[in-house]
């Protein structure tokens, strides 16, 4: 039986509290004591990947605590509970099961007479059959030509998760001929983002899905609207191109409007729905359903070493751990997300919402307000050009932002020159390792303004190639570190409260039922 416990009433937590600056990054990652905390600060992942801590300002003793902590908070166990299908999401008395749409790691789960497990299977299965008929010109547009493109209508979690994983497959899978369609999205109620789409496709030739759970999703049924007008106008059918991803009670459902529908339920949450249609009919579209089930197995296989109750043999937790460390003690309001590779240029967008959204909280699972901080500010651009952005504030500002770094050894595509006695992949990794013990240990300087202070933590996921099975593990890595971390703090990470109170304002701005300040700014805005 779990309890669930604010983390300022943990005796592990009181602990850990006065370590706080314990470790010298300076002095730990200087000369041979630097290489061999490389070398033991590692722990392995899924699909090739290994989570390198040894820049944190970790030793065995915090490490010591962290596991206390974790033992503690049951937090191992509160991961069972939440795959084995108990109500864990307590704002909405709802289950979160986003880890059992790719695979079982418990118990049937059973809701209804329906089990869960069947049912995304099923579905997962429909969107494989749809697209393997699309891709084999079975199912054409009306003058008998294939579709070429499909495009995603949807915002939030149906949007910037799907986006992101397409966005890091998609010169890979052109490399490995498994670009089947090109993938578009329409996410922003502002009508510039799907005009700009449109004008880039062939729309006769154009899928697009709907992605509405609840079906009345403001921002998505305006675009809607918008790609359907565009249809009509150049002679189509828009029932012909339209597919919806929605829940088996929305009025996207019972629609006739649509040449297929797929579904999902209300225990999986936007952020993490890439594992449900939501993912799976963009990108079994996209690459082939066989690419999009590497990316789920890739991620299921990371899901089981987050059951592992030993924290230094569960990366996820122990990411998770070394977070909160830096969070509560040693109060650093903000992690960056770097990675060292251009197809994961959109990842950092997708984990800022899954992150924020997740456990941006200030009350606890009960509706108590918390005596601590929570969620950090999650940010981040792909090396090396955040380099030349923002990396000025992270070497020298006031603030201390630990880094959480993402490189691989070989390049996606494999094509590559030598420059200058390097390729550009060597140049690029050459990089990340040189930002990692740049931050860690500065450098000296009589010129104050040449002068690193070092001590900025970081860690690095370091794997071979990104590929759809990494690509899951890796997402996975993260969904499992912003889980375990909500449980830490004892916060509800599967809902979002905080997104509905601008919606409301906003429905009432267009039906002109406004006064006050938000008249004002109605007035400003001509709306």
């Amino acid at each position: 039986m779990v309890t669930w416990n604010n983390l300022d009433t943990l005796a592990a937590y009181g602990k850990l509290a006065g370590m706080k600056n314990r470790v010298n990054i300076v002095d730990a990652m200087s000369g041979e004591s630097g290489s061999e905390r490389v070398a033991r600060y590692t722990t392995p992942m899924a699909g090739g990947l290994n989570f390198n801590y040894a820049a944190k300002q970790v030793d065995d003793t915090i490490l010591e605590t962290l596991a206390e902590l974790a033992d503690e908070q049951q937090l191992v166990s509160k991961f069972e509970e939440l795959y084995n299908g108990a109500v864990v999401n307590t704002g909405e008395k709802r289950r979160v099961l986003h880890h059992l749409a790719r695979r079982q790691l418990g118990d049937a789960v059973i809701v209804d007479g329906v089990n869960k497990r069947d049912f995304y299977v099923s579905q997962q299965e429909k969107a494989a059959a749809f697209a393997k008929k699309v891709h084999s010109g079975e199912i054409t547009n009306a003058a008998g030509e294939k579709f070429t493109t499909v495009v995603q209508i949807g915002i939030g979690g149906s949007d910037l998760g799907p986006r992101a994983l397409y966005i890091a497959l998609e010169n890979w899978a052109k490399a490995n001929d498994s670009l089947k369609m090109e993938a578009k999205f329409i996410s922003n109620v502002d009508p510039d983002d799907a005009a700009a789409v449109l004008a880039s496709i062939d729309v006769s030739r154009s899928l697009f899905i709907v992605v509405s759970k609840s079906g009345t999703t403001l921002e998505t049924l305006t675009n809607e609207a918008f790609v359907k007008n565009a249809l009509e106008k150049a002679g189509l059918d828009p029932s012909k191109h339209m597919l919806a991803a929605t829940s088996e009670t929305s009025p996207l459902a019972k629609s006739d409007c649509y040449l297929e529908a797929f579904f999902m339920d209300d225990f999986i949450g936007g952020r993490y729905s890439s594992s449900s249609v939501v993912g799976g009919v963009v990108l079994s579209l996209a690459f082939g359903p066989e690419v999009y089930a590497e990316i789920l197995n890739g991620a299921a296989e990371e899901d089981k070493l987050a059951a592992n109750k030993d924290i230094l043999k569960n990366p996820d937790l122990l990411d998770a751990l070394i977070g909160v460390y830096e969070r509560n003690v040693q109060g650093y309001p903000a992690t960056a997300v770097l990675p060292y590779s251009q197809a994961l240029s959109r990842f950092p967008a997708h984990l800022q919402q899954c992150d924020m959204e997740s456990n941006g909280k200030s009350v606890n699972r009960f509706g108590e307000v918390v005596d601590y901080v929570t969620g950090p500010i999650i940010f981040g651009e792909p090396g090396t050009n955040g380099q030349h952005s923002f990396y000025q504030l992270l070497h020298q500002g006031t603030d201390i932002v630990p880094l959480q770094f993402v490189g691989y050894k070989n390049s996606q595509l494999g094509s590559d020159v030598v420059i200058e006695g390097s390729t550009s992949q060597q140049k690029l990794c050459a990089n990340v390792a040189a930002q990692i013990i740049a931050f860690a240990c500065g450098k000296d300087d009589e010129n104050p303004n040449k002068k690193f202070e070092g001590g900025r933590p970081s860690s690095i996921i370091i794997g071979d190639q990104l590929t759809p099975f990494s690509l899951g593990a890796l997402l996975a890595h993260f969904e499992n570190k912003i889980m375990f971390q909500g449980f830490i703090w004892n916060v509800n990470s599967f809902d979002q409260e905080g997104v509905q109170l601008g919606k409301l304002l906003a429905t009432r701005v267009l039906a002109h039922d406004t006064d006050g300040a938000l008249k004002a700014f109605s007035d400003l805005l001509d709306i």
